[in-house]
């Protein structure tokens, strides 16, 4: 006599079925969270070759409306253009630049001493032999996620691979742009491609954005230095135009730099470096700023800082130095969002 077949497991019931989704779509989203914290590392690489790629492109638009050439061309003319500007400007001022790089850091170790010294003679702060061991905890606790990169070789190699996948993106951005509608589903797709032209938009603006102040900020600080006697002048001035693509943050380190290199020189050097501050500070963002604003996209101070911190916190230098652009589109994406429930029609009663 033949034994019976073992029954199926059958889930007939809605509810059964419904619970199963459910908990396969939360098991999904803890899957696909714990990708994201290990994969953390080369999604920022990728994301900020995305941001070169968008530099790239905003400039080849640009060339775009005075030279009727294929946008090849225009690619290939922006990074000659880029390399001859960088070129010529470290070997115009090459050596200046090395000589005053080492003299910053020796005044900067010099005056940070001194200023620790008199807050610990009034107990503000450690003694002098407790100061080096902080700063070396403080440092070691600076970007743990992305510790490899602060090597030689693995900030070399970073650097390398960002170029490439931004060269490669900006040679044809429709082909991974079709790419991505290919991984969305039909019926979204034509929603997804509004809200990520709206976000290369946003971001080439933004950079533009950047772009502008950076080179105010750093040009304004060099006169303003040189005329007043500050030490360092050239060096100081493309710090303070490097740090102005982090904005907040990098207003204030450059300020500090600018005021201990001035104090070092002398009491009237050190007034003078705070007036400059003062007043490129005020002139970038009273007057700068506003007026990009209206062309770019407005991020509010607050939010801003607030993604620098949390993205500092998350994944170190390289966050912080991203903050902005995902704050922006972030921000795009969820005022596109709210378009859409505004412009819905209402449900009929």
């Amino acid at each position: 006599m033949s034994s019976p077949a073992p029954a199926r497991t059958r889930c007939a019931t809605p509810a059964t079925r419904n619970e199963i989704r459910r908990a396969a779509v939360w098991l999904g989203m803890a899957g696909a969270i714990a990708l994201v914290v290990l994969l953390v590392q080369p999604l920022l690489i990728i994301f900020a070759g995305l941001v070169f790629a968008a530099l790239l492109d905003g400039g080849v638009r640009l060339l775009g409306r005075v030279l009727p050439i294929g946008r090849g061309w225009r690619l290939l003319l922006v990074c000659l253009l880029t390399i001859a500007f960088l070129a010529g400007t470290f070997y115009l001022a090459g050596v200046q630049i090395a000589a005053q790089a080492t003299q910053l850091r020796s005044t900067v170790e010099t005056q940070a001493m001194h200023v620790a010294g008199m807050l610990a003679q009034h107990g503000l702060m450690p003694g002098a032999s407790d100061i080096n061991g902080l700063m070396k905890q403080a440092m070691s606790s600076l970007g743990r996620v992305t510790s490899w990169v602060g090597t030689a070789f693995g900030a070399l190699t970073t650097m390398f691979m960002i170029l490439v996948i931004g060269l490669f993106v900006a040679m044809d951005p429709r082909l991974y742009d079709r790419g991505l509608q290919w991984m969305v589903p039909e019926a979204n797709r034509v929603e997804f491609a509004v809200t990520m032209q709206r976000m290369g938009r946003t971001l080439r603006r933004l950079l533009a954005g950047r772009l502008l102040g950076m080179a105010a900020e750093g040009v304004l600080t060099w006169i303003a230095l040189m005329l007043g006697g500050v030490p360092m002048a050239l060096i100081l001035g493309i710090l303070t135009g490097l740090l102005a693509f982090i904005p907040n943050i990098g207003a204030f380190i450059s300020g500090a730099l600018m005021i201990a290199v001035g104090f070092s020189a002398g009491y009237d050097t050190g007034i003078w470096a705070i007036a400059t501050y003062v007043i490129v500070q005020g002139f970038d963002g009273y007057v700068l700023i506003p007026m990009v604003a209206k062309r770019t996209v407005d991020l509010p101070p607050a939010l801003t800082l607030g993604a620098q911190i949390l993205a500092s916190a998350l994944f170190g230098i390289m966050g912080l130095a991203l903050a902005d652009p995902m704050t922006a589109l972030i921000k795009t994406a969820m005022e596109r969002r709210s378009e859409n429930v505004e412009n819905a029609p209402e449900p009929a009663a």
